[in-house]
């Protein structure tokens, strides 16, 4: 083509105050919902107060207006002829290219899109050499957790320091089979405390054993920068709906060699280079070698695009005035949870361990349940409430702590099993101040006053009695 296609679709306007360093400015990337009000059932309606980006972070402006901009211009992905299609083309692939950007990846590393980080790990599961061995902490989300079932798994115990996950490691791989294929799982930033995890020195005790390492970094990507070059990792996972582009796409970056020698993750157009018919009545397929050997079917272009525009986005924002903002934060809802007695955090390397905007709770006396919904229905505050996808982490976290039930929500527990969870608040570049402020009055105000609304157990969830 002799333009260059992203021309074409180009709506992105400045960032309203991305380059604001003060760490008490407003948010420094604006989200669509910023100005949504929902109702409360006291009366009245309140701005909508969206904590809950642990589990899918807003859209950003930005990557809703360059997807905006694009629709009009959207064709199939390879192959067609037509000028949509191949701008499409040229859009699709320039992604890859911001992608790896963004992950500092190494020459020869691939960059296949999926669709979350739980479809990134399952494919890289599928691609495991033969009789490969996995060693995996049961801290991990189940994202990390889980797909390994059909390969021969180690799971490590919680560790409660950054060193002890290092010398944990260490200890197993020094007892593995040192002539077969490892492969170490581990996440950048817990989606239930926010805790940093010593990702490079983990990196080096896997290669020192003859291992590799994949990075489930979809709650680290959207706080802070992540180097496959420098972290010294295999492969990084991440998902566009926790990186503000909630458009159904996900990333597997990493070394191409064990993706490449693996069977095609989906068979299907795109993923097959020629295929024929045999004298026998089979069929005989060659299959691409490049990213497109698990890109089968038609891409989700709009998606791929999406995290794009993000990582451009986070990119010239800058990683540096994101995460001091977010420190503020973090230590604004911090210092007000220890200043309520009966509100505990949960944490595996203790209060100073550097973290995410991610901080998960219990409060005397409440159940997390009717707490979470208290919060929702009678302040406009959106959280998370259970075990958050990590239930081995969770019930280790909270096994030694009496829980009150409480008269609502309490999910269901096996036969003489106490019911167990937790609430999690969570943040990020989006988060205007006053969201964490009301936040910080709220649970203040629950703990000392009580709800101001009765509450029944409905479908496992608890709701507003009507």
């Amino acid at each position: 083509m002799s333009a260059h296609p992203s021309a074409a679709v180009t709506a992105s306007a400045p960032l309203d105050s991305a380059a604001c360093a003060d760490p008490c400015c407003a948010a420094p990337l604006p989200v669509l919902g910023r100005d949504v009000t929902v109702p409360l059932v006291t009366g009245g309606e309140v701005t909508y107060a969206a904590l809950d980006y642990a589990a899918s972070a807003p859209a950003l402006q930005r990557v809703w207006d360059d997807v905006a901009a694009y629709a009009p211009y959207y064709g199939s992905v390879h192959r067609g002829a037509g000028y949509l299609s191949q701008l499409s083309t040229d859009l699709f692939e320039n992604s890859r290219v911001t992608v790896a950007e963004f992950l500092d990846c190494r020459p020869g590393d691939q960059v296949v899109f999926t669709r979350s980080t739980t479809d990134s790990l399952n494919l890289l599961a599928r691609a495991l050499p033969a009789d490969c061995q996995v060693f995996v902490y049961e801290t991990e989300h189940h994202a990390s957790l889980l797909p390994w079932q059909d390969a021969r798994v180690t799971y490590l115990n919680a560790p409660r320091t950054p060193h002890q996950a290092v010398e944990t490691l260490e200890r197993a791989l020094a007892d593995r089979d040192p002539y077969g294929p490892a492969l170490v799982c581990v996440t950048g930033a817990s989606n239930v405390t926010g805790e940093l995890w010593p990702v490079k020195e983990l990196a080096a005790a896997a290669h020192a054993h003859g291992a590799r390492i994949v990075l489930d970094a979809a709650q680290l990507a959207p706080h802070h920068p992540v180097s496959v070059r420098e972290l010294d990792v295999d492969w990084v996972a991440f998902s566009g709906h926790k990186l503000y582009a909630p458009f159904g796409s996900g990333v597997l970056a990493g070394r191409a060699d064990w993706l490449q020698e693996a069977e095609p993750y989906l068979a299907g157009g795109g993923a097959s280079k020629r295929v024929a018919r045999r004298a026998d009545g089979g069929v005989d397929v060659e299959w691409h070698t490049t990213a497109a050997r698990h890109e089968a079917g038609s891409p989700n272009v709009i998606g791929v695009y999406s995290i794009a525009s993000a990582c451009k986005a986070l990119t010239e924002a800058g990683f540096d005035a994101l995460v001091s903002r977010e420190r503020h934060l973090i230590a604004k809802v911090r210092e007000g949870l220890a200043a309520v007695p009966e509100v505990r955090v949960l944490s595996l390397f203790g209060d100073d361990a550097p973290r995410v905007g991610v901080i998960s709770f219990v409060v005397d006396g409440w159940n997390s349940s009717h707490f979470a919904a208290a919060l929702s229905a009678e302040y406009g505050i959106g959280v998370r409430d259970g075990l958050f996808c990590a239930h081995p982490l969770v019930r280790t976290l909270l096994g030694s702590e009496p829980q009150d039930p409480g008269e609502c929500g309490a999910p269901e527990a096996e036969p003489g099993e106490r019911s167990l969870n937790a609430i999690r608040v969570s943040f990020g570049a989006g988060t205007p101040n006053e969201h964490v402020e009301r936040f910080v009055g709220a649970v203040r105000e629950l703990v000392r006053d009580g709800a101001k609304w009765q509450y029944r157990t409905e479908s496992g969830r608890c709701v507003p009695a009507v």
